[in-house]
């Protein structure tokens, strides 16, 4: 089962970065989501349905682009990672192992690392 868990602050970035490098964390997941895009919905529908880490740690965060804009642009520079909507990124040590955008989203991507 899929628990969010909401990111509502930049501070909380902070936070990431460190959870994601503890032992028993196999990695950290932000779903950047925009609830007025029908792909977006369709994604985050589709990680509430089939999300299963098995045996793997993988806190889920949630961010509502619309109403946290700021927060999704800092992620972008502090990973890496190039803003699109929808999209998931795994992080490690601090780090984006993997992201997916769009019909690319699939709970199958936790089991690519």
């Amino acid at each position: 089962m899929l628990n969010w868990l909401p990111l509502e602050t930049e501070q909380q970035l902070d936070s990431i970065v460190q959870l994601s490098s503890e032992k028993d964390v196999d990695a950290v997941a932000i779903f950047k989501h925009s609830t007025r895009c029908s792909i977006s919905s369709m994604a985050k529908s589709r990680l509430e349905r089939s999300w299963n880490t098995g045996k793997k740690n993988i806190p889920i965060y949630y961010l509502d682009l619309l109403a946290f804009r700021a927060i999704s642009n800092k992620i972008a520079h502090l990973f890496s990672v190039e803003h699109e909507s929808p999209q998931v990124i795994f992080i490690k040590n601090g780090i984006a192992i993997q992201h997916a955008s769009h019909n690319s989203i699939t709970a199958d991507l936790v089991d690519s690392f």
